[in-house]
Protein backbone atom coordinates (compact mmCIF):
# COMPACT_ATOMS: atom_id res chain seq x y z
CA UNK A 1 0.00 0.00 0.00
CA UNK A 2 1.20 3.60 -0.86
CA UNK A 3 1.49 6.30 1.19
CA UNK A 4 -0.70 8.12 -0.78
CA UNK A 5 -3.71 5.43 -0.92
CA UNK A 6 -3.35 5.41 2.77
CA UNK A 7 -4.19 8.65 3.34
CA UNK A 8 -6.93 8.85 1.40
CA UNK A 9 -7.93 5.87 3.37
CA UNK A 10 -7.53 7.70 6.44
CA UNK A 11 -9.75 11.06 5.18
CA UNK A 12 -12.37 9.13 4.32
CA UNK A 13 -12.40 7.44 7.23
CA UNK A 14 -11.91 10.44 9.16
CA UNK A 15 -14.88 12.03 7.36
CA UNK A 16 -17.25 8.90 8.11
CA UNK A 17 -17.72 8.24 4.46
CA UNK A 18 -19.74 4.86 3.54
CA UNK A 19 -17.90 1.69 3.33
CA UNK A 20 -19.01 1.02 0.18
CA UNK A 21 -17.76 3.95 -1.02
CA UNK A 22 -14.26 4.13 -0.01
CA UNK A 23 -14.13 1.04 -1.99
CA UNK A 24 -15.52 2.69 -5.12
CA UNK A 25 -13.50 5.35 -4.39
CA UNK A 26 -9.55 3.83 -4.15
CA UNK A 27 -10.77 1.65 -7.15
CA UNK A 28 -11.56 4.40 -9.12
CA UNK A 29 -8.07 6.04 -8.34
CA UNK A 30 -6.20 2.89 -8.81
CA UNK A 31 -7.66 2.57 -12.37
CA UNK A 32 -6.92 6.32 -13.05
CA UNK A 33 -2.89 6.00 -11.85
CA UNK A 34 -2.76 2.37 -13.90
CA UNK A 35 -3.86 3.83 -17.02
CA UNK A 36 -1.11 6.45 -16.68
CA UNK A 37 1.42 4.41 -15.11
CA UNK A 38 1.86 7.18 -12.71
CA UNK A 39 1.15 8.03 -9.07
CA UNK A 40 -1.68 10.82 -9.23
CA UNK A 41 0.30 13.39 -7.42
CA UNK A 42 2.11 13.56 -10.54
CA UNK A 43 -0.93 14.00 -12.86
CA UNK A 44 -2.89 17.28 -12.86
CA UNK A 45 -6.05 18.48 -14.68
CA UNK A 46 -5.21 17.32 -18.43
CA UNK A 47 -4.40 14.01 -17.36
CA UNK A 48 -8.20 13.95 -15.72
CA UNK A 49 -10.18 15.07 -18.55
CA UNK A 50 -8.13 12.50 -20.54
CA UNK A 51 -9.10 9.94 -18.94
CA UNK A 52 -12.93 10.87 -18.26
CA UNK A 53 -12.51 11.45 -22.38
CA UNK A 54 -11.10 7.34 -22.73
CA UNK A 55 -13.87 6.12 -19.71
CA UNK A 56 -16.59 7.95 -22.65
CA UNK A 57 -15.00 7.29 -25.89
CA UNK A 58 -12.97 4.11 -25.46
CA UNK A 59 -14.81 2.52 -22.78
CA UNK A 60 -18.30 3.65 -23.80
CA UNK A 61 -19.59 4.51 -20.07
CA UNK A 62 -23.09 6.25 -20.00
CA UNK A 63 -22.20 9.93 -18.58
CA UNK A 64 -24.04 9.24 -15.47
CA UNK A 65 -21.62 6.11 -14.83
CA UNK A 66 -18.92 8.96 -14.41
CA UNK A 67 -19.61 9.60 -11.23
CA UNK A 68 -18.18 7.32 -8.86
CA UNK A 69 -14.72 8.48 -11.03
CA UNK A 70 -15.38 12.01 -10.72
CA UNK A 71 -15.98 12.23 -7.31
CA UNK A 72 -13.20 9.78 -6.43
CA UNK A 73 -11.33 12.01 -7.86
CA UNK A 74 -12.83 15.23 -6.65
CA UNK A 75 -12.03 14.00 -3.61
CA UNK A 76 -8.51 12.94 -4.10
CA UNK A 77 -7.22 15.90 -5.05
CA UNK A 78 -9.41 18.52 -3.15
CA UNK A 79 -8.97 16.88 0.43
CA UNK A 80 -5.81 14.63 0.32
CA UNK A 81 -3.25 16.33 -2.24
CA UNK A 82 -5.01 19.90 -1.37
CA UNK A 83 -4.67 20.84 -4.63
CA UNK A 84 -7.35 23.17 -6.19
CA UNK A 85 -10.33 21.69 -8.19
CA UNK A 86 -12.89 22.82 -10.84
CA UNK A 87 -16.86 21.66 -10.65
CA UNK A 88 -17.08 23.85 -13.69
CA UNK A 89 -14.36 22.01 -15.80
CA UNK A 90 -15.39 18.76 -14.07
CA UNK A 91 -19.34 19.04 -13.19
CA UNK A 92 -21.02 15.79 -11.70
CA UNK A 93 -23.18 14.33 -14.48
CA UNK A 94 -26.86 14.67 -13.45
CA UNK A 95 -28.34 11.39 -13.31
CA UNK A 96 -31.80 10.68 -15.38
CA UNK A 97 -34.70 10.88 -13.45
CA UNK A 98 -36.19 7.45 -13.48
CA UNK A 99 -39.51 6.19 -11.49
CA UNK A 100 -39.47 2.75 -9.98
CA UNK A 101 -41.98 0.09 -11.50
CA UNK A 102 -44.10 -1.06 -9.16
CA UNK A 103 -45.37 -4.48 -7.93
CA UNK A 104 -49.27 -4.77 -7.43
CA UNK A 105 -50.74 -6.55 -4.42
CA UNK A 106 -51.47 -9.91 -6.62
CA UNK A 107 -47.96 -9.91 -7.93
CA UNK A 108 -46.94 -8.90 -4.63
CA UNK A 109 -48.53 -12.65 -3.87
CA UNK A 110 -47.90 -14.40 -6.87
CA UNK A 111 -43.97 -13.78 -6.43
CA UNK A 112 -44.08 -14.63 -2.89
CA UNK A 113 -46.26 -17.87 -3.50
CA UNK A 114 -43.01 -18.89 -5.92
CA UNK A 115 -40.45 -18.79 -3.59
CA UNK A 116 -40.12 -22.77 -2.33
CA UNK A 117 -37.01 -21.87 0.55
CA UNK A 118 -38.91 -20.74 4.19
CA UNK A 119 -35.55 -18.91 4.54
CA UNK A 120 -35.57 -17.36 1.34
CA UNK A 121 -39.12 -16.25 1.44
CA UNK A 122 -38.94 -14.70 5.15
CA UNK A 123 -36.15 -12.78 3.82
CA UNK A 124 -37.75 -11.33 0.91
CA UNK A 125 -41.11 -10.93 2.94
CA UNK A 126 -39.66 -9.28 5.62
CA UNK A 127 -37.41 -6.94 3.08
CA UNK A 128 -41.50 -5.89 1.91
CA UNK A 129 -43.05 -5.86 5.48
CA UNK A 130 -40.61 -3.66 7.06
CA UNK A 131 -39.26 -1.94 3.58
CA UNK A 132 -35.83 -2.88 4.39
CA UNK A 133 -32.73 -2.32 1.92
CA UNK A 134 -31.20 -5.33 1.05
CA UNK A 135 -28.33 -4.28 3.07
CA UNK A 136 -30.56 -3.91 5.82
CA UNK A 137 -32.31 -7.35 6.10
CA UNK A 138 -29.44 -9.74 5.57
CA UNK A 139 -27.93 -7.72 8.85
CA UNK A 140 -30.76 -8.40 10.96
CA UNK A 141 -29.72 -10.25 14.07
CA UNK A 142 -32.22 -12.13 16.22
CA UNK A 143 -32.35 -9.59 19.22
CA UNK A 144 -33.11 -6.87 16.42
CA UNK A 145 -36.99 -7.94 16.58
CA UNK A 146 -38.57 -6.97 19.20
CA UNK A 147 -41.94 -8.85 19.92
CA UNK A 148 -42.78 -6.70 22.84
CA UNK A 149 -43.12 -3.29 21.51
CA UNK A 150 -43.87 -4.46 17.72
CA UNK A 151 -41.12 -3.29 16.35
CA UNK A 152 -37.95 -4.08 14.45
CA UNK A 153 -34.67 -2.26 14.82
CA UNK A 154 -32.69 -1.51 12.09
CA UNK A 155 -28.76 -0.89 12.85
CA UNK A 156 -26.60 1.21 10.72
CA UNK A 157 -28.71 1.57 8.06
CA UNK A 158 -27.59 3.83 4.63
CA UNK A 159 -25.93 6.74 6.28
CA UNK A 160 -24.91 5.29 9.85
CA UNK A 161 -28.65 5.69 11.17
CA UNK A 162 -30.24 3.42 13.62
CA UNK A 163 -34.11 3.49 13.13
CA UNK A 164 -37.14 1.15 13.87
CA UNK A 165 -39.86 0.52 11.86
CA UNK A 166 -43.29 -1.57 12.36
CA UNK A 167 -42.89 -5.64 13.53
CA UNK A 168 -46.17 -6.77 11.42
CA UNK A 169 -47.70 -9.61 13.28
CA UNK A 170 -48.27 -11.55 10.18
CA UNK A 171 -44.60 -11.10 9.60
CA UNK A 172 -44.20 -11.98 13.22
CA UNK A 173 -45.83 -15.64 12.81
CA UNK A 174 -43.51 -16.29 9.46
CA UNK A 175 -40.22 -15.18 11.72
CA UNK A 176 -41.29 -17.94 14.59
CA UNK A 177 -41.82 -20.65 12.19
CA UNK A 178 -38.64 -19.95 10.18
CA UNK A 179 -36.84 -19.72 13.74
CA UNK A 180 -38.55 -23.02 14.93
CA UNK A 181 -37.51 -24.42 11.70
CA UNK A 182 -33.80 -22.90 10.98
CA UNK A 183 -33.27 -21.87 14.74
CA UNK A 184 -30.42 -18.85 14.09
CA UNK A 185 -28.61 -17.41 16.83
CA UNK A 186 -26.75 -14.56 16.54
CA UNK A 187 -27.94 -13.36 12.63
CA UNK A 188 -31.42 -13.78 11.76
CA UNK A 189 -30.42 -14.89 8.51
CA UNK A 190 -27.02 -16.73 8.33
CA UNK A 191 -24.70 -17.25 5.25
CA UNK A 192 -22.88 -20.30 4.70
CA UNK A 193 -19.99 -18.99 6.01
CA UNK A 194 -20.22 -19.40 9.23
CA UNK A 195 -20.35 -16.43 12.03
CA UNK A 196 -21.57 -14.51 8.48
CA UNK A 197 -25.19 -13.07 7.15
CA UNK A 198 -26.36 -14.39 3.75
CA UNK A 199 -24.60 -12.27 1.30
CA UNK A 200 -26.69 -9.65 -0.67
CA UNK A 201 -25.78 -11.51 -3.93
CA UNK A 202 -27.10 -14.82 -2.67
CA UNK A 203 -30.86 -12.54 -1.70
CA UNK A 204 -30.77 -11.21 -5.60
CA UNK A 205 -30.37 -14.59 -6.76
CA UNK A 206 -33.31 -15.95 -4.47
CA UNK A 207 -35.48 -13.22 -6.39
CA UNK A 208 -34.07 -14.07 -9.74
CA UNK A 209 -35.14 -17.57 -9.32
CA UNK A 210 -38.74 -16.31 -7.78
CA UNK A 211 -39.18 -13.92 -10.94
CA UNK A 212 -38.85 -16.37 -13.51
CA UNK A 213 -41.05 -19.29 -11.18
CA UNK A 214 -43.61 -16.66 -11.08
CA UNK A 215 -44.18 -15.28 -14.70
CA UNK A 216 -44.32 -11.65 -13.96
CA UNK A 217 -42.55 -10.03 -16.66
CA UNK A 218 -42.11 -6.75 -14.29
CA UNK A 219 -38.02 -6.52 -13.33
CA UNK A 220 -38.11 -7.45 -9.79
CA UNK A 221 -35.36 -7.10 -7.36
CA UNK A 222 -35.13 -6.83 -3.58
CA UNK A 223 -34.82 -3.22 -3.71
CA UNK A 224 -38.24 -3.77 -5.63
CA UNK A 225 -40.11 -4.92 -2.45
CA UNK A 226 -38.59 -1.74 -0.73
CA UNK A 227 -40.41 0.38 -3.55
CA UNK A 228 -43.90 -1.79 -3.05
CA UNK A 229 -43.88 -0.95 0.52
CA UNK A 230 -43.69 2.64 0.17
CA UNK A 231 -46.24 2.81 -2.63
CA UNK A 232 -48.57 0.18 -1.35
CA UNK A 233 -48.23 2.62 2.46
CA UNK A 234 -49.23 5.25 -0.06
CA UNK A 235 -52.02 3.80 -1.46
CA UNK A 236 -53.51 3.20 1.56
CA UNK A 237 -53.49 6.78 2.78
CA UNK A 238 -50.66 6.82 5.07
CA UNK A 239 -48.87 10.51 5.46
CA UNK A 240 -45.53 10.95 3.68
CA UNK A 241 -43.91 12.64 6.39
CA UNK A 242 -44.34 8.57 8.23
CA UNK A 243 -43.18 6.62 5.51
CA UNK A 244 -40.36 9.11 5.01
CA UNK A 245 -38.93 7.38 8.46
CA UNK A 246 -40.02 4.22 8.12
CA UNK A 247 -37.82 4.34 4.89
CA UNK A 248 -34.90 6.09 6.86
CA UNK A 249 -34.71 8.85 3.63
CA UNK A 250 -32.73 11.81 4.78
CA UNK A 251 -34.30 14.09 2.40
CA UNK A 252 -38.55 14.08 2.25
CA UNK A 253 -38.13 14.53 -1.43
CA UNK A 254 -36.64 11.01 -1.96
CA UNK A 255 -40.17 9.76 -0.48
CA UNK A 256 -41.76 12.28 -2.43
CA UNK A 257 -41.17 10.48 -5.75
CA UNK A 258 -43.56 7.84 -5.09
CA UNK A 259 -46.39 10.11 -5.11
CA UNK A 260 -45.96 10.17 -8.97
CA UNK A 261 -46.55 5.83 -9.02
CA UNK A 262 -49.16 5.56 -6.71
CA UNK A 263 -52.47 5.27 -8.13
CA UNK A 264 -53.77 7.06 -5.17
CA UNK A 265 -52.17 9.90 -6.74
CA UNK A 266 -52.04 9.19 -10.45
CA UNK A 267 -55.98 7.79 -10.51
CA UNK A 268 -57.36 10.31 -8.61
CA UNK A 269 -57.87 12.81 -11.04
CA UNK A 270 -60.37 12.30 -13.51
CA UNK A 271 -59.53 12.37 -17.31
CA UNK A 272 -61.04 15.31 -19.69
CA UNK A 273 -61.79 12.62 -22.32
CA UNK A 274 -64.09 11.14 -19.21
CA UNK A 275 -66.10 14.28 -19.32
CA UNK A 276 -67.18 14.49 -22.78
CA UNK A 277 -70.09 13.75 -23.96
CA UNK A 278 -70.40 9.91 -25.14
CA UNK A 279 -70.95 9.71 -29.15
CA UNK A 280 -73.80 8.15 -30.86
CA UNK A 281 -73.28 4.39 -31.56
CA UNK A 282 -71.32 4.22 -35.29
CA UNK A 283 -73.56 3.02 -37.87
CA UNK A 284 -72.45 0.20 -39.36
CA UNK A 285 -71.88 0.58 -43.70
CA UNK A 286 -74.93 0.06 -45.93
CA UNK A 287 -74.51 -3.71 -47.17
CA UNK A 288 -73.56 -3.69 -51.18
CA UNK A 289 -76.75 -4.77 -53.54
CA UNK A 290 -76.63 -8.39 -54.30
CA UNK A 291 -76.73 -9.02 -58.03
CA UNK A 292 -77.32 -12.97 -57.94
Amino acid sequence: MTLLRERMQHDMLIRNLAENTQTSYLLQVSSFARHFRRSPELLGPEEIRAWLVHLREERKLAPASLGPTIGALRFLYRVTLKRPWSDEDFPLPKKPFRLPVVLSLEEIITFFGSIASLKQRTILMTAYAAGLRVSEVVHLKVTDIDSQRMVIRVNQGKGHKDRYVMLSPRLLEILRLYWHDAHPRDWLFPGDIPGQPITRSAVALACRVARQRSGIQKPITPHSLRHAFATHLLESGTDVRRIQLLMGHRALSTTARYLKVATSTVCATTSPFDLLPHPEPLQPPPSPPEYF
